[in-house]
């Protein structure tokens, strides 16, 4: 870490990088917005925005878990949570039982309502409200080594799944009628979106985070010409709204994961009113 910090130092020589709690910030942001503006492509093709604010929800109940069970790293008893509902949700959506969104809302209202009843039954909800909001100026050295073996790993798992991932989301019959297995396919991805999740909720908050599964892609959506243009521009929003949200709210003394959500709103907007633009021209 010390070299990362002097690397900060060097290249970025202004007044907030003064305090190590903002280096480990930027550092954090600049190895999770990756993960959100990739995942977030297939998120919008996959119509799924309902699904990954569902999993944000879940994480109270992860965490009212680990409290019930003694376990002091909540991101253990949340990550194995979010994985059961997540599976649990999949496999109700695939039995055709009833609509999409019916049932990631019926999953969602109970994952919510659960972790705030046991929550406040073990002690007073009010101790976890952080989890509400996030704070990624809390973020230290070991949960960046975390960041940064997760980054890689998914970023593997994507380049290995990415053709399959991407057939599935346009037509699932024309991805069978290539011999692809969908389910698989498709419960890779909800793992791949519960685990960014769980990981990421301390610092960006259940209430938010799935703006930042979502804006980076819709925004790059609006702007791209190709596949390959779309995660590009995807990740990048992603990034650049990461580190000018930080900067944002350290001067004007905001939080940083809201800030961070209406840099990429913004973004939207612009893209939105540029694509539209185009389109009558």
């Amino acid at each position: 870490m010390n070299f990362m910090y002097s690397l900060i130092d060097n290249i970025l020589p202004f007044e907030w990088t003064q305090f190590e709690y903002m280096k480990n910030a930027l550092i954090g942001i600049i190895l999770i917005t990756p993960l959100f503006g990739l995942v977030s492509t297939m998120i919008v093709n996959n119509k799924m925005s309902f699904f990954s604010d569902a999993l944000g929800h879940s994480a109270l109940t992860g965490i009212a878990i680990g409290v019930l069970m003694g376990i002091d790293n909540y991101v253990i008893s949340m990550m194995g949570f979010a994985l059961l509902f997540a599976l649990c949700v999949s496999s109700v959506m695939d039995s055709n039982i009833s609509s999409a969104d019916t049932v990631i809302g019926v999953f969602s209202s109970t994952g919510m309502a659960l972790g705030i009843v046991l929550l406040s039954a073990a002690g007073g909800f009010a101790k976890y409200t952080s989890y509400l909001i996030g704070d990624i100026l809390t973020v230290q050295p070991n949960e960046i080594k975390t960041l940064f073996f997760i980054l890689i790993a998914v970023v593997i798992i994507w380049i290995l799944f990415f053709n399959k991932l991407l057939i599935t989301s346009i037509n699932e019959n024309l991805a069978v009628s290539k011999g692809i297995k969908v389910n698989i396919v498709k419960k890779v991805f909800v793992i791949i979106v519960a685990v960014i999740v769980t990981v990421s909720i301390k610092w960006v908050g259940v209430l938010i985070i799935n703006s930042l599964l979502v804006l980076p892609a819709a925004a790059a959506r609006n702007l791209a010409k190709n596949m390959r243009s779309y995660h590009v521009l995807s990740i990048l929003i992603s990034i650049f709204s990461g580190i000018s949200g930080l900067i944002i709210s350290y001067y004007m003394g905001t939080a940083a994961s809201g800030t961070i959500v209406l840099v990429a709103a913004f973004i939207f907007f612009i893209s939105y009113l540029l694509n539209r633009v185009h389109v009558k021209a």
